[in-house]
């Protein structure tokens, strides 16, 4: 059986290749869908800054700051921070040059109002939302989740049910012991998944009803679910081009 959890990534700088508008690319799914690796994979396809924000969360919440120990706070408890704090970071994460010609957003919006957020970002910076569901079913979610297992020294990936190490527990490139992230623990994972239900889910047939929201099928590998996701873009949807 094969498959891949989602891996971070870069960022790929921008480009003049587009269409006369730019665009917004909305990635969204349940935790373990795999949209950080499609957000690498459509940055590098069409030359598109990802603003990620569990990313620019987690560099907040390293600062020792008023801001940085709220959002520790927030996530030492399992629950995601206030729609006011993410609407200042993603404001000012998205005025910044390199999100001009548009961009990826991965792990937002998840509320409602982050939603009508993201609608008012794309009026005032001249940008075309487009928004894409990658759909999984649960149980593919959990092995995603569950299985997966993280090298103490370099930080490598495993998992258990697609692609373990070769010997259990430990890494195959330092030989050093792999670890279970805590939310990665089966109570941890169904505590995410349902306040993702209750929350996020809900976005897409609010988008939905404006035109804006696109499901595609999850499963398979990387490349298999990225061909999805770039027909949603390519065929008259995004009106983007990949770059040559």
């Amino acid at each position: 059986m094969t498959d891949s959890s989602a891996r971070g990534g870069g960022v790929c700088a921008g480009a003049d290749q587009y269409s006369s508008m730019s665009h917004i690319i909305v990635l969204m799914g349940a935790q373990g869908a795999g949209k950080g690796t499609q957000a690498q994979m459509v940055a590098e396809r069409y030359s598109l800054p990802i603003v990620a924000t569990g990313e620019i969360l987690r560099k907040e919440a390293e600062a020792d700051t008023p801001l940085g120990n709220g959002i520790r706070a927030t996530q030492a408890a399992g629950k995601f921070v206030s729609d006011d704090i993410l609407a200042d970071v993603v404001r000012k994460r998205t005025i910044e040059d390199d999100c001009l010609k548009g961009y990826i957003f991965d792990g937002f919006p998840r509320t409602l109002p982050q939603a009508k957020l993201l609608e008012k970002l794309a009026r005032e910076q001249s940008h075309r939302a487009l928004v894409i569901s990658i759909d999984v079913p649960r149980d593919l979610l959990y092995k995603r989740m569950e299985g997966r297992r993280t090298c103490t020294a370099c930080n490598r990936t495993y998992n258990i049910y697609f692609s373990p190490s070769q010997q259990e527990g430990i890494c195959d490139i330092d030989g050093e012991p792999l670890f279970i992230r805590k939310d990665d623990h089966p109570e941890a994972i169904a505590k995410r998944l349902a306040l993702y239900d209750e929350e996020t889910r809900p976005l897409l047939d609010y988008f939905s009803q404006s035109g804006l929201a696109h499901v595609i099928e999850g499963t398979g590998t990387p490349q298999e679910v990225f061909e999805r996701v770039a027909s949603v873009i390519e065929e008259g949807k995004g009106g983007l081009s990949a770059k040559s």
